[in-house]
């Protein structure tokens, strides 16, 4: 993000405006429309105001004159368009004295842009693309608009007139954000979107005691835990439950494996503590954690246990809500994409396939150790697909241990790191070279996928197709 979107308050100044034509115009009615006071250079000489509304007609200054030379005092920003070799001229004089300055497709020497804009009233949404393409910003703003309900202003403006006298009946800074979620989302809000401010108004002030109504247990707020699975790694994939208690969170407990993509989709101000650990370095431990749970919503928050693919998938989501239901915190679960199916569906392995594969098990194998102690004589049925969470430490075992229980040493496997992320890998082969798949991945977290259903997956196809290309031009050699 190179431009941080902002919003500048136009009760406090003039916009210094340069430029002529239909460019110009058109960002002139663009800032009257927001109610900003206009001082005006035509580099044209052209200051026909016609077409425009007295009371928009009467907050334009036409300014004469030379405007490198004029005076900026109390100017808030500086914008040029259409106003040709004026405009990078202008552009140093307003930097030189610390103004915003913007040059119409000019980002060089701009120091702000103009976003598309969706107005709602006292709702505003601004849709930016860095400069680099006005139309997907205006094709976000087009789809923002079919989305937001037309009166989302007047809710805004409902909001504003009771804040003060709502805060001051609840100290408490997440009780108040809670009870205001309670009126957006419930029937006063679906009142005020409705067109029935009269009738909205009689129900807040219905509210004899607010704190209940924000659900405050003994005047405090009530905590909770929800463990919410961020699948594995595209935030895309994120479920619209995950995103709504990530968006209502207090306080957010991540794993390792959860991307800064998924993270970035939390809210701005809750707390974020790291929780997990990687392969051969220590975390706090799932005492630790579980206590870390406890605490917070003890203490009135809205705690997020956020993990990578499913919590309910060697995600230990179970132990968590065993010490929470001890606890006896309130708690809740919001499931995930888990790792394998977000693997097989990038890269179309069909896990179950007619006649081909007819079962699927999930295991993990995080250390040589734990494939010693899978009973892998029980997974040597051809049409059984197995799926192998963290099996790259694991790889030679996992090999030895089903080819010594049977499996054949051509059974398809596939090795599928950091899936659905956008540096995502995937090699292809034979069961008995499993342990040469694994080193030519970059790292992980890795599936490794066993089984015939490997050989219908876009990468063998591929692999497949590559070796036909290379033993046709050895031959025509």
């Amino acid at each position: 993000m190179r431009f941080l979107p902002v919003f500048l308050d136009l009760q406090t100044g003039p916009i210094l405006l340069l430029g002529g034509g239909q460019l110009m115009r058109a960002k002139l009615r663009l800032l009257l429309s927001a109610g900003a006071r206009v001082r005006w250079y035509a580099s044209d000489g052209d200051h026909d105001v016609s077409g425009l509304d007295a009371s928009d007609a009467a907050r334009i200054e036409r300014a004469q004159g030379d405007p490198l030379t004029a005076d900026l005092s109390g100017v808030i920003a500086v914008l040029c368009a259409g106003a040709g070799e004026f405009g990078p001229a202008m552009s140093a004089r307003a930097r030189a004295v610390g103004l915003p300055v913007n040059v119409m497709d000019d980002l060089a020497h701009s120091t702000f842009i103009f976003p598309a804009i969706v107005d709602r009233g006292d709702v505003v949404v601004a849709v930016g693309t860095g400069g680099a393409s006005p139309v997907v910003a205006r094709r976000v703003r087009e789809r923002i608009e079919a989305m937001l309900p037309a009166r989302i202003g007047d809710l805004a403006s409902f909001i504003g007139h009771w804040r003060k006298s709502i805060h001051d009946r609840i100290p408490e800074f997440p009780l108040r954000r809670r009870f205001w979620e309670r009126v957006i989302d419930g029937p006063i809000g679906a009142l005020v979107l409705a067109g029935h401010n009269d009738e909205a108004e009689a129900a807040l002030k219905d509210i004899a005691d607010p704190t209940a109504f924000a659900g405050a247990q003994a005047g405090r707020a009530e905590g909770k835990v929800t463990l919410v699975g961020a699948g594995p790694g595209d935030p895309d994939l994120l479920t619209i439950k995950a995103l709504r208690a990530l968006q209502d969170a207090d306080i957010i407990f991540y794993d390792e494996l959860v991307s800064r993509q998924v993270l970035d989709r939390a809210r701005r101000d809750a707390a974020r503590v790291p929780v997990g650990r990687r392969v051969g370095k220590p975390g706090i431990g799932q005492d630790a954690i579980n206590r870390l749970l406890i605490d917070a919503a003890q203490s009135g928050q809205r705690a997020v246990r956020l993990k990578g693919g499913d919590p309910f998938v060697f995600g230990r989501g179970g132990e968590e809500i065993e010490a929470l239901r001890e606890a006896g915190v309130a708690y809740s679960v919001i499931p995930g994409i888990t790792a394998g199916l977000g693997a097989a569906a990038e890269s179309e392995v069909p896990l179950t396939f007619r006649g081909e594969a007819l079962r699927i098990t999930f295991l993990t194998a995080h250390k040589a150790k734990d494939a010693e102690t899978v009973d892998w004589t029980t997974l040597t049925d051809s049409k059984m697909t197995v799926v192998v969470y963290m099996g790259i430490t694991a790889a030679p075992a996992i090999r030895a241990g089903l080819l010594a229980a049977g499996r054949s040493p051509q059974t398809p496997v596939g090795v599928f790191a950091r899936a659905t992320r956008p540096d995502s890998q995937a090699v292809v082969g034979a069961l008995e070279n499993l342990p040469a798949l694994v080193r030519e991945i970059d790292g992980g977290p890795a599936i490794l996928v066993i089984g015939d259903v490997v050989a219908h997956s876009a990468p063998w196809r591929q692999a497949n197709l590559d070796s036909l290309i290379s033993n046709y031009l050895v031959a025509a050699e």
